[in-house]
């Protein structure tokens, strides 16, 4: 005869409850989460990525402050080789500028498209255009990629989709652990 007592029933409806959440809220976000670990896997390996998903850091002439031009100077350089080596249409507004004091080179890179360049601090020459394909992915992996072709200004689409990812998660943690430990825990309770 199956012990059938009131606690063991509960443990067993709430095994079912929590199979039915984990296997619901994996069909309805399989292709995200696909996404997601993809993209996370892809943002992992770009440093060693030959250069394929991150540009390698090319070294400028001096790594000395003083010999350098100033950042309005070698500003003014790199808008004007994003405008006549990469397209005249593309936007120079910058998102950041990264200074490698170390390697004597300052990176521009732009806010409105995936290209950067890299100039020699002390002399302004070009060092290498590259063309940001982990900041793509990063965009692709945190949902803001939406943001970037929608227009949206503070970022609401990335902020409900990482919510929803996050709790997606947290739900998946929960609900998994459960469904190990609760079958496990039903059979040590069996008299």
């Amino acid at each position: 005869m199956k012990n059938t007592s009131p606690n063991r029933q509960k443990q067993a409806r709430v095994l079912r409850i929590f199979r039915k959440v984990h296997r619901t809220t994996g069909a309805l976000l399989f292709v995200f989460f696909f996404i997601v670990a993809i993209s996370g896997l892809l943002l992992g390996w770009k440093k060693n990525s030959g250069g394929l998903l991150q540009a390698k850091s090319y070294k400028g002439s001096s790594a000395d402050l003083k010999d350098w031009l100033p950042i309005d100077s070698l500003h003014k350089i790199a808008c004007r080789i994003l405008r006549d080596s990469v397209s005249p249409d593309l936007s120079p507004e910058l998102d950041r500028i990264d200074v490698r004091q170390d390697k004597g080179m300052v990176k521009f890179i732009f806010a409105h498209h995936f290209h950067g360049l890299q100039l020699d601090g002390a002399t302004g020459n070009l060092l290498f255009i590259e063309t940001r394909t982990s900041d793509y992915i990063e965009k692709i992996h945190d949902g803001s990629i939406l943001d970037f072709y929608t227009g949206t200004q503070n970022g609401e689409i990335k902020l409900f989709y990482t919510s929803v990812m996050g709790l997606a998660l947290l739900v998946f943690t929960i609900t998994g652990f459960w469904l190990w430990y609760g079958p496990k825990r039903m059979r040590q309770a069996k008299p």
